[in-house]
């Protein structure tokens, strides 16, 4: 299994933000959205960092205003990819060893997608469970 099956369930739908922006509002943009990471994209939609709770989190521990800070003093400029033919497994191994949560998706140099860890556990694990079904089935008409 790849990314393609995981956004084929997820969607493709991408929450960004532009470099200038406040913590602030990045804050509560994550809040609204319900989710733990956030793209910061350039005018022309290419991805200049990604910013994290704990990005804005760390930023606070310096001092509560640093809310009114813009995105771009405080995202992770370096920002890991994948692409929708990567192997899951590989994904895994990729976010656990970067200690990160949230990958985008690109395809043909556009972005298309962002998966978290907990697409892929989720995924993983409904994989798991239709292999022991089929396991199951297999073990029972045998």
């Amino acid at each position: 299994m790849n990314v393609r099956h995981i956004l084929a369930g997820k969607g493709d739908f991408v929450v960004a933000i532009p470099p200038d922006r406040s913590l602030e509002e990045a804050a509560r943009l994550l809040s609204e959205k319900r989710i733990g990471a956030l793209l910061v994209l350039g005018k022309s939609g290419e991805i200049l960092g990604i910013l994290s709770e704990r990005d804005i989190v760390r930023a606070v521990a310096r001092g509560a205003d640093r809310l009114t800070a813009a995105v771009s003093e405080h995202m992770t400029p370096k920002v890991i990819t994948c692409s929708l033919d990567t192997p899951v497994t590989d994904l895994m191994e990729e976010m656990t060893s970067g200690r990160f949560r949230h990958i985008p998706v690109m395809a043909n140099g556009r972005l298309v997608g962002m998966v978290s860890i907990g697409d892929v556990v989720k995924h993983r694990l409904a994989e798991i469970e239709a292999e022991t079904n089929a396991m199951r089935d297999y073990i029972a008409t045998a």
